[in-house]
């Protein structure tokens, strides 16, 4: 590919030569005044030449300088914001849908957790095969077709009810969201000046916290509510999570619909020869931004032709040809561990909540031995009790729920069931004798040893049972997840504000060891309280290198293979999300002191290597 030369400025009403390519760091040029602003006309050519690539990056750097910063940079901001977004709810998505989803479709405990690893395996495919296409075949147009992937199968999985349906459409639908960090990223980056470019790619960071907040708040409004369900028979069920699952869709739905509306990154025109659209695309946004200014227009024309961009995969061979080779394994370790600390903590986090309410909850049960009950109606809830010994005799149990209650050794003597519900209950080694059940969820599976004598099931509830009501734990592990996520906008805010101060490489070394500390520290956590606030520390602490990171990858890779370096890296960050997602997950109930120890080794090891990258806060894009 040969490199081309920036040559020259013309003026209409009078001419100036730029010797830029002649000077030893071809990014200066000398500017005359013109007669009449409205006329000015500034004229680029790339041709092929001496210059190298550096001097392109530079002439193109000048360029960006006078389309300045302005209205299409804010509106291409929040159209690459939801895209962003989309990333950060479809992560959280996992996490919320987890319990419900398994518990609604039957899932037995061995097939539990294959949801979240499904879905960060379809995002680690999708994140190097469209990082990679967008080398090919352009930024948008990958982007548009990665998150119409993403929404339509998104939607498609809240209606399947086979849980082997419904992990192929997340499967895919993390496939097509794979896409959005490599992509959105390197569209941006694009089309910023070097000496904001930093700062403003921080600020894009926020997009994926918001998508944190916003999955959260939704799960938190719409989860609970097991009332806002439908059913046609018992074939077919609507539960409330697969209604958080629809509205989680609606940000990628949007980012589809206006992207539609921006253009082609104009440095992937010039990288691909198609110069006549680049100088369109400078145009618009050189014009859309004077005018936001209230300052002249003006023109800027390119010419003549570079060679096609090589195929995908010799492209990503590229990423370990010297220069890069380096950059490419360091860059690939650091988000490897970052990733691994982050989603291992936090993918499985509500699980470790369940498990301290669990050990809370269970502190308080009641213990009912040798009671004998005659000629009662139960009509109520009974709660987390442990029945021994007892004798059930003429009783009736009608509209009501047992809400973990076990049975055990005890006898029911000519009992009624009707409509009554049974979560978290068993019956051990209990006899039932001429009893009548009808429309209730009492089977074999809640029998454990038991003998029925003369009694008869009617109307028995099939599927597993839903609930939500009274369920407070739930409203709570949507809440923690929600200031989790909030704790990250004060590390957001610093990142994007120092980020060109004082560089990429500090913030993202001493982010990650700050964070391994602060993720060891919730070893010691002995309350559900520190626990959380711990979690919320290390989210706002590692955030800066979410930022940092984002940036250094995007700034490391020259243009023809920033996409599918991005792309790649973006993979081991998904990997990375599967193992952490099955390890951790593997030791929630057992042991803390393991997974947490791993993530802080990990975490601090990472920052380590992220040190030595080269520092890019200078550089302009290749």
């Amino acid at each position: 590919l040969a490199p081309d030369n920036y040559k020259a400025y013309a003026q209409q009403d009078g001419h100036y030569a730029d010797n830029a390519a002649n000077d030893e760091d071809g990014a200066s040029s000398d500017a005359t005044e013109g007669q009449d602003d409205e006329d000015e006309i500034y004229e680029g050519e790339y041709q092929d030449g001496q210059a190298d690539e550096e001097e392109l990056a530079q002439q193109y750097e000048l360029i960006m300088q006078e389309c300045g910063h302005g209205r299409f940079q804010w509106q291409l901001f929040f159209v690459l914001g939801l895209a962003l977004m989309s990333d950060g709810v479809e992560v959280f998505v996992v996490g919320f849908v987890l319990p419900s989803a398994e518990t609604d479709m039957c899932v037995p405990n061995s097939g539990a957790g294959w949801l979240g690893s499904i879905v960060y395996l379809g995002m680690m495919f999708g994140a190097f095969f469209w990082g990679g296409l967008s080398d090919k075949v352009g930024r948008k147009q990958c982007l548009l077709i990665s998150m119409s992937v993403n929404g339509f199968f998104a939607f498609l999985s809240s209606f399947v009810q086979g849980y082997s349906m419904f992990l192929l459409c997340r499967m895919v639908s993390g496939f097509g969201i794979g896409g959005a960090v490599p992509i959105v990223f390197s569209y941006f980056a694009e089309v910023l000046a070097r000496e904001k470019r930093g700062e403003h790619l921080s600020w894009l960071c926020m997009f994926w916290m918001i998508g944190g907040i916003y999955a959260s708040a939704m799960a938190w409004a719409i989860i609970p509510h097991y009332g806002w369900s439908f059913s046609m028979g018992s074939a077919y069920q609507f539960h409330s999570w697969r209604v958080f699952v629809v509205v989680c869709a609606l940000p990628c739905v949007s980012a589809v619909v206006a992207l539609t509306f921006m253009p082609e990154s104009p440095r992937f025109f010039l990288e691909t020869g198609k110069h006549d659209e680049a100088w369109m695309v400078l145009k618009h946004i050189h014009d859309t931004n004077m005018r936001a200014r209230g300052e002249p227009e003006r023109v800027f024309t390119v010419s003549t032709r570079r060679a096609a961009s090589p195929p995908i995969w010799l492209t990503f061979m590229r990423c370990f040809n010297y220069p890069v080779k380096d950059n490419t394994m360091k860059l690939a370790a650091v988000w490897f561990t970052l990733s691994f600390g982050y989603y291992g903590l936090s993918v499985w986090f509500p699980d470790v909540i369940k498990h301290l309410q669990a050990d809370e909850y269970a502190s308080r049960v009641k213990i009912h031995n040798d009671e004998r009950i005659e000629d009662f109606t139960f009509n109520f809830t009974l709660e987390n009790q442990i029945q021994r010994n007892s004798v059930f005799m003429n009783d009736r149990f009608i509209s009501m729920k047992f809400k973990s209650v076990t049975f055990i050794d005890s006898s029911f003597l000519n009992c009624y069931f009707e409509d009554v519900s049974s979560v978290g209950s068993s019956f051990r080694n209990c006899t039932f004798v001429d009893s009548f059940f009808y429309n209730t969820d009492i089977d074999d599976t809640k029998l454990i040893n038991s003998k029925v004598i003369n009694s008869s099931f009617h109307h028995n509830k099939t599927g597993c049972q839903m609930t939500f009501e009274d369920d407070y734990s739930a409203y709570w592990v949507y809440f923690v997840n929600f200031l989790g996520t909030l704790a990250v906008l004060p590390g957001n805010i610093v990142s994007a504000l120092l980020m060109d101060k004082i560089g990429r490489l500090s913030m993202l070394g001493g982010s990650m060891v700050l964070s391994g500390i602060s993720c060891f520290f919730l070893w010691f956590g002995t309350s559900e309280s520190m626990m959380i606030f711990m979690l919320c520390l290390y989210n706002g602490l590692s955030i800066s290198a979410w930022n940092s990171l984002d940036v250094v990858t995007t700034e490391l890779y020259p243009t023809d293979r920033r996409g599918t370096g991005f792309g790649f890296c973006n993979a081991m960050c998904k990997l990375a999300a599967v193992l952490g997602n099955l390890i951790f997950g593997s030791l929630v109930g057992i042991t803390k002191a393991i997974p947490i120890l791993l993530a802080s080794s990990v975490l601090v090891g990472g920052g380590l290597v992220g040190l030595r990258l080269p520092d890019t806060r200078a550089n302009v894009l290749m």
